[in-house]
């Protein structure tokens, strides 16, 4: 049996998902609300995005979905009969790649 890397793939795609199902609307329906916290006074996001730890939640719930959203894209596009040519996973997956390097580049900056 040959080896595979869609295992490596797979972990993000399933990850990303998770965070833009279940996480996501935990977060927000069931913490920052109920918390009093959303909607946020400017001054409390910008202490939650100078925080290392806030950084790290920020990308990951940008980052991860963004690759998940590629992946099923690209599954759409082959179900759709475009193929599963290096163009639709460049698209795709550059996509992803373009808006995580900038979340991370913002996040940087900040």
């Amino acid at each position: 049996m040959a080896r595979s890397n869609k295992p490596i793939l797979w972990l993000p795609f399933a990850a990303g998902g998770l965070v833009a199902a279940l996480i996501i609307p935990v977060l927000i329906t069931g913490v920052l609300m109920p918390l009093g916290i959303l909607p946020l006074p400017y001054e409390k996001m910008a202490a939650f995005v100078h925080n290392p730890l806030g950084k790290l939640i920020l990308f990951g719930t940008v980052a991860l979905p963004a690759w998940h959203a590629a992946h099923r894209l690209r599954m759409t596009a082959h179900d759709l009969g475009f193929g599963d040519g290096v163009a639709v996973k460049v698209t795709c997956y550059g996509a992803a790649w373009v808006l995580i390097a900038a979340t991370a580049w913002a996040l940087i900056l900040v």
